[in-house]
This record gives structure tokens, sequence and C-alpha cells, in this order.
């Protein structure tokens, strides 16, 4: 299926990300691209930077970077969400090289792995990395020449500010470097290491082409209002959110960073944010804390009878969920108006819920190697429990589809990856014939939207054949408001396998809602649930064994659980437990 609708015909697609620098300084010069907070304790301080100021330290770090001898060099970044990281990546992009982002949350000896494989010739790094890179440096292990750091240090290192001093002396002196972009859009700019779920991380080569045509493609469907503010809640080093942000950037939206996880409410009320890309598991979490509060209050009624009103005037055009749930919409802020998720399926009673409110939610799907949307869903069209239709310029299709219709999701287009670097074997099998085999299953509803089973890795498949996706289950076992997260996988026994559940308790709610009761209580109370649940699925779909924790499942630090570490956990666990 292919998507040629183009919601908002004022798209535009740009060839580099030079053109990208200079049109977003031209259409909103004075607009703050970015607010920074400086910590200081109970009265935090803000620096606000325009897009004006953007590109002028676009354009002085990137003549520094030049001058330094980095032209066409691979540069590194690594660190949290913050103004300098999106500045380093942004001018590598538009003027100097190929840019490397590294997972901010890797042992140092993975750094170290990732920046030989990577070939990469400098690292622009946070100051809370200067142990870690020192450390590298002094092993001789890489083939760095340059070690480029945040902000002001103790160990020495040069500064983002120095190399931007010298950049500014350059062009004072008229030289212009940085505006002479003579590459090619479509070769090698970016090596992005993928998170690697199930196996090592694989290093997908982009191009500037692949990112900014996936930027107009979302462009085509999506639209902005002059206000927005949005809070950098996914980490810049992943594609989604370095692709979030760039997309924010084309079209005038203010950034403001998040203080961390437990903090998003309060960021949210702090800078009034508008618009929100995050994943399914926050979502989740903030709409059961509403679900809380409510129950706590004893408004369940009220809340419910409100939904039902709101739905019944939208039918005739009249909307008043904002100022029906005005309340609710105070606690996160009051300017909410739309959130985005991707990386695993939101539970579609969340979505239409936070709808009912007043805020849109809309669900996408993609992969790194797709730089990354491939579908999504828009404000005209929202369909609970899909990931939309394709993008503009994106054609996506089902491999070898079942008697269900369900097959693996292959797709075509300008944001497909160059390849894996350095590993052609791994390319020559997820790209064929012009198509990117995903490695996730779905089929299309008969709303033409897309929907995703789960991934072809993790399918459970019974000894009868039977297919079960965990993926589906979770999303019903999440429902349970004492439930922090859920992982359902095949229990090996004998010849087959028995589907089962790990479920991680929420340790705050239990003890503020449910009197503090013992483990093995709550073991009770979740395998009672479980059998709920159980009737509402086909038989070969019942869960028939629970794992309960409260420790956190082993994760990638993009939050995804590592399955097969997770089960080998368990597993070990249980041996242990038997043999005692």
């Amino acid at each position: 299926m292919k998507n040629d609708v183009i919601l908002y015909p004022n798209a535009k697609k740009l060839n580099t990300f030079r053109e990208f620098v200079e049109d977003t300084a031209k259409k909103y010069p004075t607009k703050n691209a970015f607010i920074i907070k400086e910590k200081i304790e109970a009265n935090p301080k803000y620096q606000y930077i325009t897009y004006t100021d953007l590109k002028n330290d676009v354009d002085a770090f990137g003549q520094g970077l030049i001058n330094l001898g980095l032209k066409g060099k691979r540069i590194a970044i690594i660190g949290k969400n913050s103004y300098e990281w999106a500045l380093t990546y942004v001018t590598v992009l538009s003027s100097v090289g190929i840019s490397v982002p590294l997972d901010k949350g890797l042992q140092a000896q993975e750094i170290e792995s990732l920046l030989i494989r990577g070939k990469a010739d400098c690292i622009v790094f946070d100051d809370a990395y200067i142990d870690v890179i020192t450390d590298i440096k002094n092993k001789n292990t890489t083939v760095l020449t340059n070690y480029i750091c945040m902000k002001k240090n103790d160990a020495g290192y040069m500064t983002m500010k120095d190399v931007i001093e010298i950049g500014k002396k350059d062009l004072e002196a008229g030289k212009k470097d940085v505006f002479n972009y003579d590459g090619d859009p479509k070769a090698l700019s970016v090596i992005l290491f993928t998170s690697g779920t199930t196996s090592i991380s694989k290093a997908v080569m982009l191009s500037q082409d692949n990112i900014l045509s996936n930027i107009y493609s979302l462009d085509c469907m999506i639209e902005f209002y002059d206000n927005d503010v949005s809070l950098a809640f996914l980490p810049f080093h992943h594609t989604f959110g370095s692709t979030a942000q760039l997309f924010f950037l084309h079209n005038g939206v203010c950034t403001t960073f998040c203080d961390g996880l437990k903090y998003v409410q309060k960021n949210l009320q702090e800078y009034k944010v508008s618009v929100f890309v995050c994943v399914p598991q926050i979502l989740e979490a903030m709409y059961k804390k509403i679900q809380v509060e409510v129950k706590k209050q004893g408004k369940e009624k009220t809340v419910a009878f409100g939904r039902k009103l709101v739905n019944v005037l939208l039918k005739v055009g009249i909307d008043i969920r904002r100022k029906l749930f005005k309340e609710i919409l105070d606690k996160l802020g009051g300017a909410i108006r739309f959130a985005i998720c991707g990386a695993a399926a939101l539970d579609p009673e969340v979505a239409k819920g936070l709808r009912d409110f007043g805020i849109t939610t809309l669900q996408g799907y993609g992969l790194t190697e797709t730089a990354p949307v491939l579908s999504a869903e828009n404000e005209k069209n929202i369909d609970p429990g899909t990931v939309g239709v394709p993008l503009h310029d994106i054609e996506i299709e089902i491999d070898n589809p079942d008697e269900n219709g369900v097959g693996e999701i292959k797709a075509k287009g300008p944001n497909v990856m160059l390849g894996y670097y350095e590993n052609e074997e791994a390319t020559n099998e997820v790209l064929k014939d012009g198509w990117f085999y995903t490695g996730d299953l779905g089929y299309f509803n008969k709303n033409n939207n897309l929907v995703i089973n789960g991934r072809k890795k993790t399918m459970i498949v019974l000894k009868n054949g039977k297919k079960i996706f965990p993926e589906e289950l979770e999303i019903l076992v999440n429902t349970l408001p004492y439930v922090a997260e859920s992982m359902v996988f095949g229990y090996p026994k004998d010849d087959d396998v028995v589907v089962s559940v790990e479920i991680q308790y929420n340790k705050e709610y239990v003890k503020n809602n449910m009197n503090d009761i013992s483990e093995k209580e709550l073991y009770d109370i979740a395998w009672s649930d479980i059998k709920k649940i159980n009737q509402t699925l086909p038989t070969y779909k019942y869960i028939k064994k629970l794992f309960l924790t409260d420790e956190e499942m082993i994760k990638t630090t993009t939050a995804k659980i590592k399955r097969f570490k997770e089960i080998e956990k368990i597993l070990e666990n249980e041996k242990k437990a038997n043999n005692k």
C-alpha cells in the first residue's frame, strides 16, 4: 500500500542540512528554538536560544571543527539530551562530516567498542563522561584525534565554547568553509547503532536524504502551531528522538529538556508543553495516575458521564473536552494538545481515554533502518490499535500473509537505510529487490491502517502450530493497576512451550493502594486477574504460568525489554529455587 495523500501542501522538502539550517533561521528568526534551564536549587534560571542564535552557533562551531581538520571526518557524540548535543548533531550534518551518535547508557567497554567499530575521528562528550573518555584515550585503541567536552572542565579538554570561538574568528576573517556544503545528500552521513534487543547491535548507515525525506513525509501529515512547545524526552542518540527533534526544529517548535523520568509531569507544567513525543509506557503510566486520582476523589461516575457526553457532542461538531476536563489537563500543564508515541503498542483504551480528555494521541511505527517513521496516525485518521497509514512517499506491503492476512511487513521509500556498516551479510538479509524486510509481523485492517502483531523473533509457536504474539497479551496485562510492566513468553516444557507472563509490580502503588500486602497475597490477586483476562481469549492463548517480581527487567538503554536475556534470568532463578 502506498499513500500519496498530502494533507498539508505547504510541506517543504529540503535537500541538505545546510539548507535546513538556513531555512529554519529565515522562517523563525526571533522564535525560541530551545529553552535551557540552569539548575540553581529552588530558583532555576532559564536561557533562551532563538533560531538565529542556533544558526550562528552552528556556523561558528562548524567553522571551528573545520579549522581543526575535521572536514569529512567522523564525529561521535555522547551525553544526555541537551542543547549542546542537538547543536553538535545539526552542525556535523550541515557542514562538517559524518555523525556517530552513541548511547549514553552504555558501559565504558561498549563505548570504546563502538568508537572502534565506527572509526570515529573525534568525540564530543558531556562532562559526565570525562573519566570514561580519559581511560579510552589513554588506552589508545581508537583512531580518535580530537576530544571536545561540551562544558568547561578541569581535565584540560578543549570545550565546545573554545571551538566556537575559533570558528567565530575564522568567520570574522572572511573564511566561509562552513557555508560551502559540497557533499552528496545520498551518501553516508550518520552511523547509528541499533539497541540490540536480540543480537549484537548493528551499525545502520543513513544519509541526509534518508532523514530529510522522512521529515518531509511527516510534514505532509502533521501540523504544528506557532506557539507549540515540546519536551525532549526520547534520547537523541536514538533515531526516533533525533528525527523528532529535527522535525520540531523544521516546524519552529520550541524545545525544552526533561529533568528525568520522575519529573515528566512537573516539566509538562513548568514549560506549558503542548506536544510530547514518548513511548507508550509513559502515556499508560500517566493515564493510570489519572484513574487513581479520579477514584480517590470519588469522581468515577462523573468522569465516565463526561466522556460519554463529549463524544456525543463531538459528533455534531461541538468540542468541550478541554473545558470539561480542565482539572485533569491542568495537572499535565494545561497546554498539552497532542502526544506522539512509538517503539511499542499503546493500549487502545489509554489512547481513547486521553483523547476523551482532549489530548490527541497519535501512534507511529518505524525502525532505525527507516530513519525512522514508516507509518503514523494523524488528526484526520485516528484508528486505535493501529499505527495508521504509510507516510507520503513510503510503500508498505505484507509479505507472505497467512490465512488471517498476517505476514512480515516490508517497506520501500527514500527513507530506507543505505545498509549496515561493514556487514554485507546482514544487509542482504533485510534489503531485497528494493524492499526493506522489517522483521515485524502485521496486517492492514478494513480501514487500510497498519496493525502490528509483534516481532517474528518473539512470536510464540505452540506444538500444534498455533501462533501467539506476546505484545497483544501484554497490552491486556498492563491494564492492571499494580502492573509496572509485563513480558509474555513461551516457557519451555518437554517438546512444547507454556504461555507464561512475568509481571513487574509497582511497589509504590501496592504500598499506597493495596495496604502494602505481602507478595504471596499479591500473587494470588494477580493470578485471579490473569484468569479473568484468559476468559476473554481463545483457549490456546491462555496464560498458564505467572512469575511475579519487583525487579526491573533487563532492558536496552532505549527501555526495550531484552526478552531472551530476561527469559534466561527467569529460568536460572527457577532452577536455583528448585535446587534449594
